[in-house]
């Protein structure tokens, strides 16, 4: 994986290659060539070097969470106890095994870290809550937010 990915190590093509699947993963290499005006052989070529580079991380698909049950989106703020490398790793640790944790961010502010998590309802965050959030390592405070609008979410990257 490439070290520090920049724009700059990118031509117009790699661009528009990255740009095409961002909006649209699904793209066979064959249509994806078409759009970027290159042989099918140089797209499948140049698509595979960014997922080398690390320019690429993954295609997935992107599933809307009310249709799995999961229609409640919380934004949790955790406040350690210290602010040690130690307690840092711990709690990162920890958090890794929570399948219900979308996104964590170590952030500078009022918290620590920014969890962003998925649950059914008010009742399914309240167990998460009261079973395994409360008990991560270091943890002494948390500040609970329930999204009432989702007005943009997993925006694409404005390269």
């Amino acid at each position: 994986m490439m070290e520090d990915p920049s724009k700059g190590d990118l031509d117009r093509i790699d661009l528009r290659i990255l740009r095409h699947l961002q909006a649209e993963g699904r793209l066979t290499n064959a249509e994806l060539a078409a759009r970027v005006s290159v042989s099918p052989a140089t797209c499948h070529r140049r698509t595979q070097r960014l997922f080398d580079a690390g320019y690429i991380t993954e295609v997935r698909a992107v599933v809307a969470p009310a249709a799995v049950g999961l229609g409640a989106l919380v934004m949790v703020g955790v406040v350690l106890d210290r602010s040690t490398p130690e307690s840092f790793a711990a709690f990162e640790q920890a958090v890794l095994a929570l399948k219900d944790v979308l996104d964590c961010n170590l952030v500078a502010g009022d918290f620590d870290y920014l969890l962003k998590i998925r649950v059914r309802d008010m009742a399914d965050f309240n167990r998460l809550h009261a079973q395994k959030l409360i008990a991560l390592p270091g943890v002494r405070q948390t500040r609970t937010f329930f999204v009432m609008k989702e007005v943009k979410e997993n925006a694409r990257l404005p390269f």
